[in-house]
């Protein structure tokens, strides 16, 4: 039986937390011994083992976060907007992964691994995988270059970064490239084929063999079935809109784009807009920004549990995300899954869930009026739920994406 370890920082903090755990199921699943080994655990998930150590975490978090807060002129505001991997636990000599046949590695900032730990792992002889759920192993010290090329050719004068003597934004990019060039056989995984091509146009990884294998979902939770059973407090004929993120006002999540757009429909389409309700799960730190949408709205605060979920989606018509960039967004794979139409901006992976004007809509400009013109759309499209549903099971189901997994680690254990 292969034995597989997945490294992550938590086990259900964080997007990428969620569908690491989700593939360790998968991959049991289909007859693999997968484990996950984190810092932070939070279920108990028997196959989960949290690998803590109080003191030597919080001293590895602290020296990582007090190097970017030297160089950031002693600022919070974009404390945890960079990782420079400086500091981290060496793992090697774990119990799990010495077992292992082939370490994967996802999420694993914030003190967890350093570039050196790293290192380790792969001076060890086991094939290790890299599954990207961001930009991170390809730029400097970023999590999401947004409109910078920088990581396409060197790092440096970092927009998250005010460097002082040192740019480490050019010193940790020149590290990862030791790394790669050190351990050539280290693979890695694109959760999209936007990812996968911004990994292939960086410097770091340009010439490297990179996989795009998507994020797993387990397709028969999320039923489909349009529910109309009241528990929102929605009124009947309107047209319903879900909207969701671990913090909605997060700057990338857009949602100063989603007030224009309801201001811009309220306007210009007021009939449109009258006939629209907005459902908004997770967090919010500015509780104000809620007062300025020009529509009728739920706001149901932080969501947890599939079940949860899925009552949400099955009550909506469309799913929305208004944000500027997405690896692979899951609220618009979750939502598909029960039936909703997508709708969003498309940079990021959105392309590889939504064939635009068939299975939803993919704004082509990031302003207000055009994701207003795909929520009208969406609204009158008339898309048959069940279809949406079993699209999202061919591209994203669990056994699916696991097998792809599978027969990759596979051909890296048969050299």
């Amino acid at each position: 039986m292969m034995k597989i370890a997945l490294v992550n920082r938590s086990d259900s903090t964080g997007g990428a937390a969620i569908v690491t755990r989700r593939l360790m199921h998968a991959l049991r699943a289909e007859g693999v011994d997968a484990r996950m080994l984190v810092l932070e655990k939070l279920t108990d998930d028997p196959h989960v083992i949290s690998i803590a150590s109080p003191l030597a975490d919080k001293y590895n978090f602290l020296a990582e976060r007090w190097s970017i807060f030297l160089r950031n002129g002693f600022s919070r505001e974009r404390l945890f907007k960079a990782d420079i991997a400086n500091h981290g636990r060496n793992i090697v000599r774990h119990p799990w992964i010495r077992e292992a046949d082939v370490v994967m590695l996802n999420w694993v900032n914030q003190g967890f691994l350093s570039l050196k730990s790293i290192g380790r792992l792969c001076e060890t002889g086991k094939p290790v995988i890299w599954t990207m759920h961001d930009m991170w192993p390809m730029t400097g010290v970023c999590h999401h270059a947004l409109q910078c090329d920088g990581y396409r050719h060197v790092c440096r004068g970092c927009q998250f970064l005010d460097s002082i003597k040192v740019d480490l934004s050019t010193a940790v990019q020149s590290q990862k490239n030791k790394l790669y060039t050190l351990h050539p056989g280290l693979r890695f995984v694109a959760v999209s084929n936007w990812l996968a091509d911004c990994a292939r146009g960086s410097r770091l990884l340009h010439g490297k063999q990179v996989e795009v294998i998507p994020n797993a979902i387990d397709v028969e939770q999320f039923k489909w079935e349009r529910q109309h059973d009241g528990s929102l407090g929605i009124g009947e004929g309107k047209t319903v809109i879900v909207m969701g993120a671990a913090r909605l006002d997060d700057s990338i999540k857009g949602f100063d784009l989603l007030i224009d757009t309801m201001r811009y429909l309220r306007k210009n389409y007021p009939v449109v807009a009258g006939g629209l309700h907005l459902v908004l799960f997770g967090g919010i730190r500015d509780r104000s920004l809620l007062d300025q949408l020009a529509v009728s709205y739920t706001y149901l605060g932080p969501v947890n549990g599939i079940d949860r979920l899925v009552d949400i989606y099955t009550q909506a018509d469309v799913v929305l995300s208004t944000s500027r960039f997405e690896t692979l967004p899951g609220t618009l794979i979750e939502g598909m899954a029960c039936g909703c139409t997508a709708v969003s901006f498309g940079a990021g992976g959105q392309r590889d869930i939504i064939d635009h004007r068939s299975t939803g809509y993919i704004a082509a400009e990031m302003e207000p009026e055009a994701i207003a013109e795909g929520i009208a759309w969406a609204a009158m499209a008339g898309l048959d739920r069940h279809s949406l549903h079993q699209i999202v099971a061919r591209k994203f189901a669990a056994p699916v994406v696991a097998r792809r997994y599978i027969e990759l680690c596979e051909n890296l254990l048969r050299g």
